[in-house]
């Protein structure tokens, strides 16, 4: 859509609002320029889940905090901390876990320097708001052209909200919370929290998940009132991964009973058990204008994950860090500006990591169903680094009382060094198809990109209500070191990096009657890192041009004092410009797998000053190409309704949570691979838990 038309769109919006008058406090952010700023004055897009709706949602998955926001796709097939995230088509080529998007948590990055994230150690029922940055343009966004999620708990200095919950619901579901802070001293503070989390999902084979999770910060404020806070974590996350239905027929069958059981995938055994030790520390000092913000951070890994063909068996992972920021508050044009700078280092360091052979499986010699996730002969052996370090600088000012302005630059350099044996592999077509063959030996990657990232970004308020933005960012994506050693064993050649170029204009409103977000974006990028399947092979490559255009309106309306109405769409028309397929197959002028050009939810919640509250929310996805072919389209799904119904009184709080009420049975990801053959993953029938908490 051209800038004029956009422009234009935007002025007929702007003037039914114009008259407006009253202003509604608006939800901060500090995710898209390290200050805390309104949200109304942020200029790109952006969205706050906030404390009350992580509370009535009782989100225990990070995908269920976002999975209405217009622009994002957010479901797990393990209905597990395991999600499968996508921003703007960002994420796409993800296999497992999340790519090409930052996870921060507290201002603590959760990102590998890879940009792999995982999520089984981050404790959702510690956090309390959830912010959504959508495309490039963020300075905490290393080696991420999606956007950022950062998710944000109570400060240890917050007046203590304590609290005891527990809840029980179906498939054997269990969660458990406690949150315990205090004040030591004047100048010492403590908190506490511990979870616990479980489901035998026994409507599907082999997807039994269970965490423990335990989380101490320590604060303390100095005289000059400095401050240092601290935080040590620990999890035990033990996940079954089920296997994905390979077949229309299984896919048909689960449609009709909601049950997913003995597929013919050979893979049956997949799971990821992690142990994790996460710490963390931030000062904060002033110096007259200078705010200086150092952070450290460290964590240590081990897992055990049987995935396709091999056995994962790692236990020696060390991640260190730090971030070296400071805020400059000084005068520009007469007004307040604030330069933000700094330099950042990530070094991910993997020894001695092991893949091993399924030992126990049907066939002669070759797989046919695999019986157990025992280890048996050793694969391969490898050691790993991953480096990448880099700085930032960010002016915000004011060339005019109405007109804000971003201008800011981050520069990175990740590199990957790796150093492998492989002694077995598996092989997947020709002769001695379907079993475990000599592997070829010693292999090393040795790679680097440097990362650039500006932004030129300004908001202008046309009313104490209302705000217009326009933005222009930048960004590059490195390939992951899997994608490089992907390549390597099928021999695809080397990966260059992506240039994601965003270009963004927008209204926002806030009023105490409604608040309301249009965004119009294009994101035109170069050498885009694609999947390619085949069978369950996924090698990659980089297309050569590729264009996202979307449209994103989401608002909310306040009925009465009690009831608020909603609604959130996303019109996305995502094309791939250049793109020969296996250098042979022309998808230019294709559409992207997997995005829906439609996407919209809708929502209503009641608040009595009895006490009782409810909630209801729906959310339905348009359908969408299998494969980068365009040969068959997913036909989506329609109004997936999650309820809440809640009671409190003084201390005490019972609350009801059914997700997909209606039992709608419907796959969260549809893909079909270069030859042809189709695969579902399921997402999860109706599920129930009821809840008590006491705050005290």
């Amino acid at each position: 859509m051209k800038l004029k038309y956009s422009l234009c769109a935007i002025a007929c919006i702007s003037s039914f609002t114009m008259a407006s008058d009253v202003i509604e406090v608006d939800k901060l952010s500090v995710t898209a320029t390290k200050i805390e700023r309104a949200t109304k004055d942020v200029s790109q897009s952006i969205a706050v889940i906030d404390e009350k709706e992580v509370d009535d949602k009782n989100i225990t998955l990070m995908s269920e905090s976002i999975n209405t926001i217009p622009g994002v796709i957010a479901e797990s097939s393990s209905n597990s901390s395991s999600p499968r995230l996508v921003i703007r088509g960002a994420g796409l080529k993800a296999r497992y876990g999340v790519r090409e998007i930052m996870i921060v948590k507290d201002g603590v990055p959760m990102t590998d320097p890879d940009s792999f994230t995982r999520f089984d150690f981050i404790d959702m029922q510690d956090v309390k708001a959830v912010e959504v940055q959508k495309g490039p343009g963020s300075i905490y966004a290393a080696n991420a052209t999606g956007g950022v999620i950062q998710l944000l708990t109570k400060s240890v200095f917050s007046e203590p909200e304590n609290r005891i919950k527990f809840g029980f619901g179906t498939n054997s579901s269990y969660q458990t919370n406690i949150k315990y802070g205090t004040k030591l001293s004047d100048e010492d503070f403590i908190s506490a929290t511990f979870s616990t989390t479980g489901n035998k999902n026994s409507w599907r084979d082999n997807n039994e998940i269970d965490s423990k999770q335990l989380s101490v910060k320590y604060g303390h404020i100095f005289k000059d009132d400095s401050t240092i806070e601290g935080e040590i974590a620990y999890t035990e996350s033990n996940m079954q991964l089920p296997a994905t239905m390979t077949t229309e027929e299984e896919f048909q069958a689960f449609k009709s009973s909601g049950k997913q059981n003995n597929t013919s995938s050979p893979w049956q055994h997949s799971a990821r058990d992690s142990k994790i030790l996460f710490l963390n520390s931030k000062f904060e000092k002033e110096f007259g204008n200078l705010t200086f913000k150092p952070r450290i951070y460290f964590n240590t890994w081990e897992h055990f994950h049987p995935v396709t063909s091999m056995i994962n068996d790692s236990d020696n992972n060390n991640v260190f860090g730090t971030d070296l920021e400071a805020n400059y508050n000084h005068k520009l044009f007469s007004e307040e500006a604030v330069l933000v700078f700094g330099v950042t280092a990530k070094q991910d360091r993997t020894r001695d990591a092991k893949k091993y052979t399924y030992a126990d499986y049907t066939g002669t010699g070759s797989i046919t169903k695999t019986l157990s996730d025992r280890k048996g002969d050793l694969a391969n052996t490898e050691d790993s680094t991953a480096t990448l370090y880099g700085a930032y600088i960010q002016e915000s000012f004011k060339p005019t009382p109405k007109t804000l302005v971003d201008l800011s630059l981050r520069v990175d350099k990740v590199s990957f060094d790796v150093d492998g044996n492989e002694i077995l592999e598996y092989n997947w077509s020709g002769f001695g198809a379907n079993a475990y063959k000599t592997g070829d030996g010693v292999y090393s990657i040795d790679e680097s990109y440097t990362l650039v990232s500006p932004k030129a970004g300004f908001s202008y308020s046309l009313s104490d209500t209302l705000s217009l933005y326009s933005s222009v960012a930048s960004a590059n994506q490195a390939p992951t070191d899997n994608e490089l050693k992907t390549n390597r064993v099928e021999n695809k050649g080397s990966l260059e990096k992506t240039k994601s170029v965003n270009y963004e204009v927008g209204l926002k409103a806030r009023t105490t009657a409604y608040s309301y977000d249009v965004a119009l974006y294009q994101n035109d990028v170069t050498d885009e890192i694609t999947a390619t399947k085949s069978g369950f092979t996924t090698y990659y490559q980089n297309a050569g041009k590729t264009q996202k255009r979307g449209l994103e309106i989401s608002g909310s309306y306040n009925l009465t004092k009690e009831v608020s109405l909603g609604a959130a769409y996303a019109y996305s028309h995502y094309k791939f410009k250049e793109f020969m397929e296996e250098g042979t197959n022309d998808r230019a002028n294709n559409f992207l797998p997997f995005i829906p050009k439609h996407k919209y939810s809708l929502f209503a919640t009641l608040n009595l000053q009895n006490g009782f509250k409810s909630r209801i929310e729906t959310r339905s996805s348009g359908s969408y190409y299998m494969d980068n072919a365009n040969t068959e389209k997913y036909s989506g799904y329609d109004f997936v309704t999650d309820l809440m119904i809640g009671y409190s009184k003084k201390q005490h709080t019972v609350q009801l949570n059914v997700k997909n009420l209606f039992d709608k049975h419907y796959a969260m990801q549809a893909e079909k691979d270069i030859d042809g053959d189709k695969s579902y993953k399921a997402a999860a029938p109706r599920t129930a838990m009821i809840t008590y908490t006491y705050k005290f």
